[in-house]
This record gives C-alpha cells, sequence and structure tokens, in this order.
C-alpha cells in the first residue's frame, strides 16, 4: 500500500539518495548533494512559505518525491517529482497520487500558476507533466523568483483552477 506523507527528517537521507540514483545512475547526470541545497532543510525552503515536500512511502521505504514551493505571487515551483523505477506506471500510479496532493496543496495555498523545470534526458517526465495539462514555455517566461539548477533545459507552467 502506498500513502504520501509530508517529508520528516526522518526520511531525508532515503528521499536524498533516492534522487541521486535517479538522476546519476539512471540518466547519467553528474548531480551531488550540492546539486541538491533545498533538500538541506526542507522546512524552511518549501514549508516557510507556505508549500510542502512529500514522499511516497511503501511502508517504511521511499519510492517517491515531490516538492512545492510557494515564489510568490500566486505561483509556485514544482520541485523534485521523483519515482523510484520498480514502482513508476499507471499500475502503481505514485506520481498521480503525488500529483493530487501538490494541487490541492497549491489550491490551499492560493496558487494559481505552477512552473517546474526538467531536462530533456527525463523524457518520460516530460510526457507526464504534458499529459497532466503542463505546457512547455521558454526559460525567459519563468519568473524571477524560479528556481533553478543548470541541469534544467525544459520548463512547463499550468495554470491551476
Amino acid at each position: 500500500m502506498i500513502s504520501i506523507e509530508p517529508a520528516s527528517h526522518t526520511h531525508k537521507d532515503a528521499l536524498i539518495a533516492l534522487i541521486l540514483q535517479i538522476q546519476r545512475q539512471e540518466f547519467g547526470l553528474a548531480s551531488s548533494l550540492a546539486d541538491l541545497p533545498d533538500l538541506a532543510d526542507i522546512a524552511h525552503y518549501y514549508r516557510s512559505a507556505g508549500g510542502d515536500f512529500w514522499v511516497a512511502l511503501c511502508g517504511d521505504e521511499v519510492v517517491g518525491t515531490l516538492g512545492l514551493r510557494c515564489i510568490g505571487q500566486q505561483q509556485g515551483a514544482l520541485r523534485k517529482l521523483y519515482v523510484k523505477a520498480s514502482y513508476r506506471g499507471a499500475q502503481h500510479g505514485i506520481a498521480t497520487l503525488l500529483m493530487a496532493r501538490l494541487l490541492t496543496a497549491a489550491h490551499a495555498a492560493q496558487i494559481h500558476t505552477l512552473y517546474l523545470a526538467t531536462t530533456e534526458k527525463f523524457a518520460a517526465a516530460c510526457r507526464y507533466y504534458e499529459k497532466t495539462g503542463f505546457s512547455q514555455v521558454t526559460l525567459e517566461s519563468l519568473p524571477a523568483a524560479f528556481p533553478r539548477i543548470p541541469q534544467e533545459t525544459r520548463f512547463y507552467t499550468r495554470k491551476i483552477d
């Protein structure tokens, strides 16, 4: 049974390991812990402005992650949607569960527009974002407050009703 919960300090090492494993081993990105400064203090980075960071759990195992950072002007940044390879796909529905939690939180925080950044190496993720109502935009159309890292080359937005 999969559950979606706010990340706690007990999940920190496992969620960082999951994200780095996917970035490095599956996609060959030269990522390090230094590229994940937001995860050093999840409460401050995500929660202090009204966002959150969630983990998908199968028992005690972290099998997915997703963060929402409020960036002002009723805008939010979707960050770190990752699902462990063996838990991907519609049969598990983890990305859908995480996205539903994020959309509920965004609505409660009165966010009307979401932005996200990814890399074209994450082709399946790009297809998922497009399937769930995100439209590709240019780097120049991102709000100034949107948090970026150099590896990100594809950008998306979605309006929330």
